[in-house]
């Protein structure tokens, strides 16, 4: 590193509203650290994940079609669980945006659900990221029937 500025580093716009520096794709780094720390959007798409399905009346993540494949995928052995299926997060520079597709447990208010998915997946994603959570986007794409066959309920990690 001989040169310690960016030569054209402009702010570019993306159209998510997350802000997304050219050359730097993701990342902080402020003049009082020793280095850059870089956050993969599949990182943050875990812990999303992860705290989506903790959230109580969240019956699965994904669409019917995602959920079927991964089902077969899960059964191959070798085959471990996709905890960022129905996840799509959006990782800039300081702030993230997050995408989420749930099925619900019938029964329960969808509304009450959504918004502890927002909070819980925000406050997961804020305390181990450092990342601002600037938008949690929550597609309530089934509702999951007592009475209908479907794969095992996601285990909810405790």
């Amino acid at each position: 590193m001989s040169d310690m500025t960016e030569p054209n580093r402009t702010d570019a716009p993306d159209p998510s509203g997350v802000r997304r520096t050219q050359g730097t794709r993701r990342g902080t780094g402020d003049p009082g650290t020793r280095g850059r720390t870089t956050i993969a959007d599949g990182v943050v798409e875990k812990i999303a994940g992860l705290a989506a399905r903790d959230v109580l009346g969240v019956h699965a993540m994904g669409s019917g079609i995602s959920r079927t494949f991964g089902a077969v995928r899960d059964r191959v052995p070798g085959g471990a669980k996709s905890v960022t299926r129905g996840v799509k997060a959006e990782v800039g520079e300081v702030q993230t945006a997050l995408d989420l597709e749930i099925v619900v447990d019938y029964g329960v208010s969808i509304s009450d659900v959504a918004r502890d998915v927002r909070e819980n997946v925000v406050a997961a994603v804020e305390r181990m990221t450092g990342l601002e959570v600037v938008e949690v986007n929550i597609a309530v794409s089934d509702v999951k029937l007592p009475e209908e066959e479907d794969e095992e309920p996601e285990p909810r990690l405790q």
